[in-house]
């Protein structure tokens, strides 16, 4: 059995734990509202007015002018996400974080020491809450997508439980909106075919949902039925190690894509230099606006951990191997692959053209830095544009 552990408003939850005169209030974390401060979390009570993360800070205190405004702080919610991390790490060892604010635990082999996996789930739930202050919705199902999806079902403060033997019929009446890679376009091309629910699917055979839905017609119909084989992977196990990202809202335009692109290396490399792996194949994943998803790859000369050397194979990547059309993204992802544990290097004849210790040094103190002041104390100046690239378009879509 697996569960999915998420922090509901994570970022705001934390800061109302630490001045509890913000509880009752709506509360937005993110950037300056008079700058190009962009939403990095908004709680329940500010979401109520259609606040949500991406979101231009500005915007968002124009919809809720009465919310309170906490400045991000990263470094402080990583600290606090690695003590939900030791909390997981009671109960399993086979723990695979998503994100600061969840994780999947495969607990199959523990429940002989503490008991079912729902016992389990509520216990972490528990501890959570009355160690830390912060409240968990967590779902328990027999494999991830399930167990993500049980998560989501609830929140906030949700418990969520998806029997082995009841499946398919607790999946049924679900909306087809709630199947993995589902958004606002592909559900009107599912309306259109009288697809609304999962069971609509489920009664097809996989025949009929490929030749009705196309080429995702059989990732549907293997989710309608709850079928999903991908195992909890953690660090020790890991033969990618990635990041990426959903977009609250399809955005277009190649430039802000690479901006954002850069911030998911740059964890990347400071998540392989934490874990002193180095590798040779660095891959983009895109996902268009239509759920075509693509990824391209390409093998550098030699393994490194360099945010500078992934970022510029990233980067050529994102600007010369994607197809030829108008670049409406709804994911964007990095991944580097063919890891190898970190070791000396010999230097090579020519390596004056390039001073790979020297970048080492650089990175090492920005991870350093980061470590201590928070993820935002120090950043590439190009990420900066990022924040008024995504104000510009949110703008431009809303006819602010």
């Amino acid at each position: 059995m697996i569960l999915h552990v998420d922090m509901d408003a994570f970022y705001a939850a934390v800061e109302e734990r630490e001045n509890p005169e913000l509880r009752g209030k709506p509360v937005i974390v993110g950037g300056s509202a008079t700058g190009r401060g962009v939403v990095s979390t908004a709680n329940y009570e500010a979401r109520k007015f259609g606040v949500h993360s991406a979101m231009p800070t500005a915007k968002a205190m124009r919809l809720c002018p009465h919310a309170v405004l906490v400045r991000t702080r990263m470094g402080f919610y990583a600290s606090v996400s690695k003590q939900i991390r030791i909390i997981f790490h009671r109960y399993t060892p086979e723990v695979e974080p998503l994100s600061l604010d969840e994780a999947f635990l495969d607990v199959s082999g523990c429940e002989a020491l503490f008991g079912s996996a729902e016992s389990i789930g509520r216990r972490i739930k528990e501890e959570i809450r009355n160690e830390l202050g912060l409240v968990a919705s967590v779902g328990v199902a027999p494999n991830k997508f399930l167990a993500k999806l049980a998560s989501d079902l609830e929140k906030p403060d949700g418990f969520t439980i998806i029997p082995a033997g009841q499946v398919e019929s607790f999946l049924a009446p679900l909306p087809v909106r709630r199947l993995w890679g589902v958004g606002t376009i592909t559900e009107q091309k599912l309306e259109r075919v009288r697809m609304r629910t999962f069971g609509d699917i489920q009664r097809l055979s996989i025949v009929q949902a490929r030749d009705l839905l196309g080429s995702n017609g059989e990732h549907f119909w293997k989710l309608a039925h709850g079928i999903d084989d991908r195992p909890v992977v953690t660090d020790r196990l890991a033969k990618t190690i990635s990041h990426e990202t959903t977009f609250p809202v399809d955005v277009e335009g190649i430039e802000w894509i690479r901006i954002w692109l850069l911030e998911l290396t740059e964890q990347v490399s400071a998540r392989m230099r934490a874990l002193e792996r180095v590798g040779r194949t660095v891959t983009i994943k895109v996902r268009y606006s239509d759920f075509d998803t693509i990824t391209r790859s390409r093998s550098l000369s030699e393994a490194t951990d360099s945010t500078d050397r992934i970022w510029q194979a990233a980067s050529d990547l994102l600007m010369t191997e994607l197809p030829d059309r108008r670049p409406i993204i709804r994911l964007i992802g990095v991944g580097v692959s063919n890891l190898e544990a970190k070791k000396g290097r010999q230097l090579l004849l020519f390596d004056e053209e390039r001073d790979e210790s020297q970048e080492h040094r650089l990175d090492e103190s920005a991870d350093q830095i980061r470590k201590r002041f928070g993820a935002a104390a120090i950043r590439r100046g190009s990420t900066f544009e990022k924040e008024g690239i995504l104000k510009s378009q949110r703008n431009e879509k809303s006819g602010d």
